[in-house]
């Protein structure tokens, strides 16, 4: 398609076959990153950046592309890469033993009606969140200023970096790194993590931390920035500092100080971060109300506008999907949605409720999605949407969940019925998390249409591609890493290789806690009293006027998230913050700073995909021949663990010290030239 533009100008090229093509091939390498990593680490990364500079890279040697093509790449790809959250509820199925695998059908229409619901959602969003609203939207801004770049813009280009060159050298080399890395790790030559847990007092506390070799974990550090990493360290230490002693103390355990202090946190500590959650979303919500409703009145002005004929009179970038095609296509999609929660009521054993389930179910799926995508949507907008707040979000909706089923349908139900009850809610729980993935990310990608003149209505379509494109990658993904390693928690799976999948663990735990009766509220409610707090004191932060925040969902999930995980982001957080600020003093400071975004992307990038590489190893190891099926790369023993550390250790900080010395010296010496 080719927009004529406003000014009656030559139609020029935005929405082509070969930009939908490169951004689903683009699309089918980052999901699956995607699945890997936030299954491993309980985080996902922003897709948009990367996918940019290798389109950008891609489209140069063709004729004729131009920065609105470019636009459209890297939203398919960027819509298909946070589709890939839904891991953080989906795996929950199996973990409490209802599934064995994932039936592609039904996970596939879990993040196809979900997904595509998301993308409507955040068309009235866009007025309210985007186009009407002061966000910064860190890695939507970040994605423009590349696109213009390597658009040839020469204004732009003056303070950044070359995306063709001098920024795609930085991906591939950040790629390259930690896939050597990881490969390296894999062999036990270089340790996973360096971590160490003790006893605190005489009275059976005990406590540690635990800080995974990770080049992935330490570029999303970078990425979300110091406050957000601040954050995750304040809550890391209100879990790890305070909580997982505590709750020792009030009830001790036999064993090693790392199998009692994990298992505090386990049982104890991980709900008192999803009190911590909970609340900050709700917070969140409330902020939306005024926002989402003039958002809703601007669609509806511009639909007159459109009905009159006049859609010319509107600039570019407020050319949206017609609202009446929009209502259209979220009514269109409620009808998989209601076969789907029909089918799985009737699998389930529940079909005697089935007409209650999906007229209940679809109306709760209207609702709590629209409100997710808000709050979703305002803290892409905030923070970014690596430092997602889909985690909370999904605690929030399968509490809400499994509260509706326990008080409208168990008494309904035989005693027996309590297992398919929670499959129920973690189902239904899956449909809503598709559609704040998406609004999570997608209103990124808007923020870089509306800076590079794009228009929205086609950038609209290309998100819709893009979630299909995604939906039909993750469910074999997941299937893979499943077969694989299995997830933590799930009936006869080896915890010792098993992928964490915390957030799905959890979501799960809640569900079951809820429907059983057996959730003990008052952890939630600790928890509940920490975020209140967390937001007094991050409110009185921004009436000071100054730049100091501690954002209230980043404590959150520091508590609930094991160190292995928060550690390292928080490391990268620093390093980054350092890096920018030297970057500021030097003559190109945008330019270094973006090489230091590119490069952080290709650490994420590299590690991730030789996750899935090394996932479909393991999976086939009987038929490959290796005798080693957990650790087929392995090349020594566990008596080598302590100079893996290290060895490990050493080498990590020596490639840090080395790629930003590198990127600081290109920013410097190229300056996009």
């Amino acid at each position: 398609m080719k927009p004529q533009s406003q000014s009656g100008a030559a139609p020029r090229t935005e929405l082509t076959l070969r930009g939908l093509i490169i951004g689903i091939v683009i699309t089918v390498v980052f999901t699956a990153a995607n699945v890997f990593f936030g299954l491993k680490a309980g985080l996902t990364f922003a897709t948009s950046i990367p996918a940019a500079v290798i389109s950008m890279a891609i489209l140069r040697a063709m004729k004729n592309s131009t920065i609105q093509e470019n636009n459209i790449v890297q939203t398919v790809a960027s819509a298909a890469g946070t589709l890939s959250a839904i891991i953080f509820v989906l795996p929950g199925l199996i973990i409490i033993g209802w599934w064995n695998g994932f039936p592609f059908w039904m996970s596939f229409g879990i993040c196809a009606t979900g997904g595509i619901l998301g993308v409507m959602y955040t068309i009235p969003l866009r007025r309210a969140l985007v186009t009407d609203s002061d966000l910064p939207y860190p890695e939507g801004v970040a994605c423009a200023e590349v696109l213009k770049v390597g658009s040839g813009d020469e204004a732009a280009a003056a303070d950044s970096v070359e995306s063709g060159g001098a920024g795609l050298k930085a991906v591939i080399t950040g790629s390259i790194v930690s896939a050597l890395f990881y490969v390296i790790v894999q062999t036990k030559l270089f340790a996973t993590s360096v971590s160490s847990y003790f006893r605190v007092g005489d009275k059976g506390a005990a406590t540690g931390f635990d800080f995974s070799l990770s080049f992935a974990l330490f570029a999303v550090g970078h990425l979300v920035g110091l406050w957000v990493g601040v954050a995750m360290l304040v809550g890391a230490l209100i879990g790890w500092g305070w909580a997982v002693p505590h709750f020792l103390l009030l009830h001790p355990a036999a064993g090693s100080a790392m199998d009692v202090a994990q298992g505090a946190w386990s049982h104890d500590v991980r709900y008192v971060g999803a009190g911590t959650i909970g609340v900050a979303a709700i917070w969140t919500l409330a902020k939306l109300v005024k926002p989402v409703v003039t958002g809703l009145s601007g669609a509806m002005a511009a639909s007159r506008v459109r009905k009159a004929g006049q859609l010319g009179t509107l600039p570019r970038t407020e050319h949206d999907m017609p609202i009446g095609m929009v209502g259209l296509i979220i009514l269109l999609c409620l009808i998989p949605v209601a076969w789907l929660l029909g089918h799985f009521s009737v699998v389930s054993g529940l079909g005697s409720h089935a007409a209650l389930l999906v007229i209940g179910g679809v109306l709760f799926v209207v609702i709590l999605s629209f409100l997710v995508s808000a709050v979703c949507g305002y803290m892409a907008g905030l923070i970014g949407s690596s430092n997602s707040p889909l985690s909370g979000v999904g605690i929030l909706v399968v509490i809400i969940a499994a509260l509706l089923l326990v008080v409208g349908v168990k008494s309904l139900m035989p005693a027996d019925a309590g297992k398919a009850l929670v499959a129920f809610a973690l189902f239904i729980t899956a449909i809503v998390f598709a559609v704040a993935s998406i609004a999570n990310n997608n209103l990124q990608d808007l923020k870089t249409g509306q800076l590079v003149d794009a228009t929205p209505s086609l950038q609209q379509w290309a998100l819709v591609i893009g979630v299909i494109a995604g939906a039909i990658v993750i469910p074999p993904v997941m299937d893979l890493l499943n077969h694989a390693y299995g997830f933590l928690g799930a009936p006869g799976v080896d915890p010792s290789r098993a992928l964490p999948a915390p957030q799905a663990g959890l979501i799960s735990a809640l569900a079951q806690g809820v429907i059983t009766g057996n959730i003990d509220w008052s952890l939630i409610g600790i928890g509940a009293l920490i975020g209140a707090a967390i937001i007094l004191i991050d409110e009185l932060l921004g009436l000071a006027g100054t730049s100091v925040r501690l954002p209230p969902l980043a404590v959150g999930l520091g508590i609930y998230l094991p160190t292995s995980t928060t550690l390292m982001v928080v490391v990268g957080a620093l390093v980054g913050a350092w890096f920018d600020r030297r970057a500021e003093r030097g003559p190109r400071a945008e330019a270094t700073k973006q090489l230091g975004v590119l490069l952080a992307s290709g650490l994420i990038v590299g590690e991730s995909l030789l996750g899935v590489v090394v996932a479909a190893l393991v999976a086939f190891s009987d038929k490959l021949g290796f005798r080693n099926h957990d650790a087929p790369l392995a090349l020594v023993g566990k008596s080598f663990a302590t100079p893996a550390i290290w060895i490990g250790g050493i080498a990590f900080v020596a490639c840090v010290v080395v790629l930003y010395r590198w990127i600081w010296r290109m920013g410097h010496q190229t300056g996009g030239k």
